[in-house]
């Protein structure tokens, strides 16, 4: 086989799967590890892929890609609906106490959830604590809500309060529940996501809550971010759409964190 075609091929299975490993692909082609590695550098200097270690993921799956909460909100919405229906199931109208939710897409949907919630008598009270206007503003829309917004610097790509001033807040609080976003979750470096300050809003959240609760959809397990704000063992609990891979399962069963699939 040509380097041309082989290289053709390699593409088409790291567009299809997102990640290639050097040993798998030659012993695929009956080629060297050298080879290989002479293949993706060709690749990656056309912009198709970006090398990693022990072999390579699509030019788009870098640490520091991050888009907007619009642009991500109308992706994998069936997944992000199961998951917060599920997390809702955490937040029955006997619930009587503080829930914090981090800026996200999945959180997002959450809030739209505990904008309808009602408590079973007119004497409870429901807190939500959140850095994101745009989950505040969702969610006040419930009287039976308090909301506690967050202050502090706003980025704009995530309409997130980050900063000194977020954290003095958070330290001052430990809500029941939170629940938290991630970019990626990974067997070896866990939780992470791709900005560091909105990084240390997360691990804040995580580490004060009574029971910390991530919400990831599948498209995030086994994939890693810049910044990691969490051990596996800082959560309690995992709600995602779909059974983790093996080494994640079983990094997750070794941290003894619940895994619930939506």
């Amino acid at each position: 086989m040509y380097a041309e075609e082989r290289q053709q091929r390699v593409e088409a299975i790291v567009s299809a799967s997102g990640r290639v490993a050097v040993a798998g692909l030659a012993r695929d082609f009956d080629v060297t590890t050298e080879t290989i590695r002479r293949d993706l550098a060709q690749l990656e200097a056309r912009g198709v892929l970006r090398r990693v270690h022990g072999g390579a993921v699509v030019a788009s799956n870098s640490s520091r890609l991050e888009e907007s909460v619009s642009a991500r909100r109308g992706r994998n919405t069936a997944a992000k609906a199961r998951i917060a229906q599920l997390a809702m199931s955490l937040i029955p109208n006997t619930f009587s106490g503080a829930v914090a939710l981090d800026a996200g897409t999945t959180t997002g949907v959450v809030a739209e959830h505990l904008a309808r919630w009602h408590p079973s008598t007119a004497n409870q009270t429901l807190v939500v604590i959140t850095n994101s206007l745009v989950i505040a503003s969702i969610v006040t829309e419930n009287p039976d809500v308090e909301v506690n917004l967050l202050g502090g610097r706003l980025r704009g790509i995530t309409s997130a309060a980050v900063g000194s001033s977020t954290l003095a807040q958070l330290s001052r609080m430990r809500p029941d529940i939170a629940f938290i976003g991630a970019n990626g979750v990974h067997a070896e470096f866990g939780l992470s996501t791709p900005d560091q300050e909105e990084s240390a809003v997360k691990t804040a959240l995580t580490r004060g809550a009574r029971r910390a609760v991530a919400l990831v959809d599948a498209s995030k397990l086994g994939q890693e971010t810049l910044v990691s704000f969490a051990d596996l063992g800082d959560l309690d609990t995992l709600i995602t759409d779909s059974t983790p891979a093996p080494d994640l399962t079983e990094a997750l069963r070794d941290a003894e964190v619940e895994v619930l699939v939506a």
